[in-house]
């Protein structure tokens, strides 16, 4: 089996296991993107610490849930978005306003759109999540 979008995989995978109430999940493969992802909840404190385990192959990363994750998943397609229009965003993907954060990939790394806004920089949206 292959596996089309980790990214998408990896977000399923964490809100499977925020709704069955577990502790830990475990996210295989690894990757650069997903780390970025993970740190940027991680700031927000949607998630706990995360660890990434080489096996030898891709290897995995060991994350510790807190329970704050209502919803996550991937935005597809990966929308350009200009600085001044995450907002028409934030209405699309977001329950309400100041709810929950979209993760979007710039030039000058990952992180979420607030900071974003905050740095005038646009850039492709990634990830939803609240």
């Amino acid at each position: 089996m292959t596996l089309m979008d980790p990214l998408a995989d990896a977000l399923t995978n964490i809100r499977n296991n925020e709704l069955q109430g577990n502790d830990k999940c475990v996210i295989k493969p690894a990757s650069k993107l997903i780390g970025y992802v993970l740190s940027t909840m991680q700031k927000e404190n949607y998630i706990g610490n995360f660890e990434l385990i080489d096996d030898g192959k891709a290897g995995y990363f060991d994350v510790e849930l807190e329970g704050n994750i209502n919803k996550c998943g991937v935005i597809k397609p990966r929308h350009a978005v200009k600085y001044h229009e995450f907002e028409d965003f934030e209405k699309r993907y977001l329950p309400a306003k100041n709810f929950g954060i979209l993760i979007v990939t710039t030039p000058e790394g990952v992180m979420t759109h607030h900071e974003a806004k905050e740095a005038g920089v646009g850039g492709r949206l990634l990830v939803y999540v609240y």
